[in-house]
């Protein structure tokens, strides 16, 4: 099973996590929502699988680029 990251395109902080450890998602869902700026950014998921960890928590700060999750297809 190929595991992959998801990472945040925006720095700010995560708002909130809308997944689940196991969900299987799929492409273009979102994962989370940051607050950067006060706008709501989705973090989405390019590619379909489950979510497997996740690397921060809710209001944590988060850098562009970051690896906040990763997924297995």
């Amino acid at each position: 099973m190929a595991n992959y990251e998801v990472k945040t395109e925006v720095s700010g902080s995560v708002w909130k996590i809308v997944t689940e450890v196991g969900q299987k998602i799929e492409p273009g869902e979102t994962l989370m929502i940051i607050e950067s700026m006060k706008m709501e950014i989705p973090v989405i998921c390019e590619q379909g699988g489950a979510v497997q960890k996740f690397l921060v928590e809710e209001t944590m700060p988060v850098n562009e680029g970051q690896t906040v999750a990763v997924l297995s297809k």
